[in-house]
């Protein structure tokens, strides 16, 4: 799943190196957190959520498939003051 994510998410964004997915395993939900140019977050949200939403359709329809539970979450890092 998560080298799902990094190729559609990188086929979206104009800085690709800089995306990078982490697992974060809670619970029995695997948490993937989506760090990316903060200039590259609204193309991966989209207009009103929609890309972003597709992504978690179809990574929701994929860990089902396999049994799992998974959450796609986007992080944006705080510039250090």
């Amino acid at each position: 799943m998560q080298a799902f994510l990094e190729f559609v998410v990188k086929g979206l964004v104009q800085y690709p190196e800089a995306v990078t997915v982490t697992p974060v395993v809670r619970d029995a939900t695997t948490v993937y957190e989506l760090r990316l140019h903060p200039q590259d977050v609204g193309k991966v949200i989209g207009r009103q959520g929609m890309t972003i939403n597709a992504i978690r359709s179809l990574m929701l329809a994929g860990s089902a498939k396999k049994g799992l539970r998974s959450i796609l979450e986007i992080v944006e890092d705080k510039p250090a003051a």
